[in-house]
């Protein structure tokens, strides 16, 4: 099958975020089987989410991952010239929640099986393929736990995000933090009879914002934009009423990492605020990977692009780096279209990452 049409099938699963992909990954696996691959389900502790792992070539030897998650963000947008799921093509653009992030460099990676599978590989090529990525990267520790079991200790992982084909070395590592303060309701004619939520929360919000500030002054790092580490305030939420005094309120809250600094560790001062209640939602580390590494040199030739430094978003690149896998970034599309309405992959792009995956298949022969 050519690469649009696996993505055609990819997009007509609806595999949001925090939802099933068990059907997904059925037809994944079931794919790759036919072509000889060794395939492993992983799944998590949902239960109805998974991970894939296969291998094209000896798994007993050192070889490359590539890596992808098969989970999209919801698709409710008012935006949308048709439905979302079902793949449209319009000239060149090929548009459906997920093409560019990150269905299309999956579809790319099942387009070179065939290929890949007919190579005389010297060094193996993993697939793999994460759920729930768009949560904070939550799948892929799962199967990074069982990685050793599954194949030797591999030379490199290229994680497909768009990148336009272009290979990045590093990015920022990111924390998210939800703060729920909890009060007593009543009339609000008699604040002295209750407890207001919102009020006990204030202080937090004030200091998230005194911290964000901060960091301005902080410890940086040129290859970002911005070069320093961030704090924002994604959400607030709390009250039923104007006349009512609220007995719940919440805000959930993310930093972003430079190289080297721990997300968590700037927010801690967020999570130790008396009176509230903390829950990490999510965490990843940041990427660096050396421009004289050999992956770098790697990732340059099959790609045909020079690396770029830095990117400030985030991937399961990190995380992979962490578990003792050096990685890099390099996908197709623009990071710039994810997320929205009529998100598209064109069809050169998607050609592109297919001859970039068949690239690296001819440099293990």
């Amino acid at each position: 099958m050519r690469a649009a049409e696996i993505l055609e099938r990819l997009v007509a699963f609806p595999s949001v975020v925090g939802t099933s992909n068990t059907a997904l990954m059925d037809y994944v696996a079931h794919y790759l089987s036919e072509h000889g691959a060794r395939v492993t389900r992983v799944i998590g502790p949902e239960g109805d989410r998974e991970n894939l792992f296969a291998t094209i070539g000896d798994p007993s030897l050192p070889g490359y991952v590539l890596s992808g998650h098969v989970d999209v963000v919801p698709a409710q947008e008012p935006g949308w010239l048709g439905d979302p799921f079902v793949l449209r093509r319009d000239g060149a653009r090929l548009i459906g929640r997920g093409a560019c992030e990150m269905k299309g460099f999956d579809a790319a990676v099942l387009a070179a099986v065939p290929e890949l599978a007919a190579m005389p590989l010297r060094a193996p090529v993993h697939i793999a393929l994460s759920y729930d990525e768009e949560a904070g990267c939550r799948g892929v520790r799962h199967l990074l736990a069982k990685l050793p079991e599954l194949c030797a200790a591999p030379l490199g992982c290229i994680v497909g995000e768009p990148s336009g084909l272009v290979p990045v070395l590093a990015h920022k590592g990111k924390a998210a933090l939800r703060l729920v303060a909890t009060g007593v309701s009543g009339h609000s004619s008699r604040p002295d009879l209750g407890q207001n939520a919102i009020h006990a929360l204030a202080p937090a919000l004030s200091a998230a914002v005194a911290l964000a500030e901060s960091l301005k002054s902080a410890p940086r790092d040129a290859r970002f934009t911005p070069a320093h580490s961030t704090v924002q305030i994604g959400t607030v939420a709390g009250g039923q009423a104007l006349n009512i005094i609220p007995d719940r309120a919440e805000a959930c809250i993310e930093a972003r990492a430079i190289c080297g600094v721990d997300p968590r560790q700037i927010l801690a001062p967020l999570a130790g605020i008396g009176g509230l209640d903390a829950e990490w939602l999510s965490d990843y580390p940041a990427l660096a990977l050396d421009a004289d590494h050999p992956l770098a040199a790697l990732a340059t030739e099959i790609s045909g692009h020079a690396s770029l430094q830095a990117v400030s978003y985030g991937t399961e690149a990190g995380l992979f780096q962490q578990a003792g896998v050096p990685a890099i970034v390099c996908g197709p599309g623009d990071i710039a279209r994810a997320h929205k309405p009529e998100e598209y992959l064109t069809e050169p792009e998607l050609a592109g990452a297919t001859e970039m995956i068949l690239s690296l298949g001819r440099r293990l022969c």
